[in-house]
């Protein structure tokens, strides 16, 4: 989350006031429909139900200056132009397109975050000079959105809500700290985000625009309409705090390399990740630290965004390694890595890094083996996915099936962490090699009484004659999880007459009720 500060902060705030048709815009006539101009047809309309009656949602520059407006009924619209092309609305779409503007717009800083369904709120403090200033930044995103067919507003202020209200009911811009309340002043007081009821009431009271509002004493309106008109316009002028929170978290560390001309090889690719990954080298070794967890994002030239992730198991400042990582990567995304005309833009985020501990070479070689079994557990998980390797960490439970947990092994081999072993401490006989995840019912027809072990066994169909046993073992369950009347475990270790040992419990005791049942629970051999 993070805090507004007037004399520190500046926001950008984007509106798209035609997103919906311009996503269906940009499917019929491709994505640079606005600059060679809209081919000859009828106004394009979103439609959705709301409160039980088909209603306009969305309305393209067409159908608005054909007079139609939102909320309008469906029928009334057709009356009125009788070629009408009206689309049912599709949020899911229009989110999805919203979220890849988003994508996008890390190109210019990963302060990215979302407002409601059309608009999205850029943090460019200390960023814009990158671009030539804030104008030049401004102009460049609205000039980019109009090249990939969408129509965009913005403004840049101290203030989100400044900049959302001049956006939206202004005429955008770069806002100076010193012309805040004079640009703020003829807007209409709809632009402070308050809710329809409130704005009716204002203007009922014929207070219509924001400077009425600057003008009225302030105790009146509080006992009249609430604190929250007062704090969405201290908020405007910047008088008041305003967190944005990015829809992302903003990585650790982070380079870049932005290309006069596209590429598309993957050898490219890798070889231009290595130098980047070089030069983030020396930041790593300025913090004592290695890279665990690394984003390399791909922007192309047609403003879609790719995020490839990948882990390691030990910090990592090596480029090679790094590279390596997302050569394995993007051996496993191929068929969803589409270039297209090329990546004008990659970057290459440290998302997490640890301590990078450099522990002195031994005669034996061990450290070494450490290496190839890190560097092995990297390539494959990077490959196959975090699931793919996995090793054992103890819990602090007695019950068989909770003891130990199985986990990504990627996780495991960061230094001072170290594999659970076979052994279990408080464990007064040995475990079997197997544990089954869910144990299986057995039927036994015949077991000495009370506490014995059984005589045969039937398991998946096949009878198993007992000739020596081992037991039992009583565990009591954890009453604090399975509650106060879970019945204790006794269990037994018995080989059959084929030589196969098994392991197998009785839950409750004979002559209670309700009578006991036998699982099995894995196999030794």
């Amino acid at each position: 989350m993070l805090g507004f500060r007037p004399s520190s902060q500046r926001i950008l705030a984007l509106a798209f006031p035609h997103l919906p048709t311009d996503r269906i815009s940009r499917k019929n006539w491709g994505l640079s429909w606005r600059l060679t101009g809209r081919p000859d047809g009828p106004p394009i309309v979103c439609s959705g139900r709301v409160n039980n009656a088909m209603r306009l949602t969305a309305l393209d520059e067409v159908a608005e200056a054909f007079g139609l407006r939102k909320s309008q009924g469906v029928a009334e619209a057709r009356a009125m132009c009788p070629s009408l092309d009206v689309v049912e609305e599709d949020p899911a779409a229009d989110r999805r397109l919203l979220d890849g503007i988003a994508d996008w717009c890390d190109r210019y800083t990963p302060l990215v975050a979302l407002d409601g369904s059309d608009g999205l709120f850029l943090d460019i403090t200390g960023s814009s000079h990158l671009f030539g200033g804030e104008k030049a930044l401004l102009k460049d995103i609205l000039m980019r959105l109009f090249q990939m067919g969408i129509d965009a507003r913005g403004a840049i202020s101290s203030a989100p809500g400044l900049s959302w209200a001049a956006s939206r009911f202004g005429y955008g811009g770069v806002i100076a700290e010193e012309d805040m309340e004079q640009v703020l002043a003829p807007l209409p007081v709809a632009s402070l985000r308050l809710e329809e009821q409130t704005v009716a009431a204002l203007q009922k009271l014929g207070l219509k625009q924001i400077g009425d509002l600057i003008a009225a004493p302030r105790a009146p309106l509080a006992r009249r309409f609430g604190a929250q008109v007062l704090l969405r316009l201290d908020q405007a002028l910047g008088r008041d705090e305003e967190p944005v929170s990015p829809r992302r978290p903003v990585a650790s560390l982070s380079a870049e390399r932005r290309l006069i001309e596209p590429i598309q090889a993957e050898d490219d690719i890798l070889s231009l990740t290595g130098q980047i990954a070089l030069s983030l080298k020396s930041s790593l070794e300025e913090r004592g630290a290695g890279g665990r967890a690394f984003e390399l994002m791909l922007f192309r030239v047609d403003g879609r965004v790719f995020r490839i992730a990948a882990g390691a198991s030990q910090p990592l400042r090596d480029p090679k390694r790094i590279a390596a990582l997302f050569s394995e990567r993007l051996q496993a995304v191929h068929d969803d890595l589409d270039a297209g005309y090329g990546f004008e833009i990659l970057r290459l985020n440290v998302i997490r890094y640890e301590a990078f501990d450099t522990p002195q070479e031994d005669f034996d070689g061990a450290r070494q083996k450490d290496v190839s079994l890190a560097g092995f557990v990297d390539r494959v998980s990077a490959r196959l996915g975090a699931d793919c390797l996995q090793s054992f960490q103890l819990r602090e439970s007695h019950v068989p099936e909770r003891a130990m947990a199985a986990i990504p092994a990627i996780h495991t081999l960061a230094p001072g962490k170290k594999l659970a072993v076979s052994s279990f401490p408080w464990c007064r006989s040995e475990r079997p090699l197997r544990l089954f995840r869910k144990p299986e019912l057995v039927d036994v027809s015949l077991a000495e009484v009370p506490e014995g072990p059984p005589e045969s066994f039937r398991w998946r169909r096949i009878v198993h004659r007992v000739s020596r046993s081992q037991g039992p073992e009583r565990l009591a369950m954890e009453w604090w999880i399975d509650g106060a009347d879970a019945q204790s475990r006794d269990y037994f270790r018995l080989e059959d007459d084929t030589g196969h040992r098994f392991w197998l419990y009785r839950e409750g005791l004979y002559g209670q009720m309700p009578p006991p049942r036998w699982f099995m629970h894995g196999l030794f051999a």
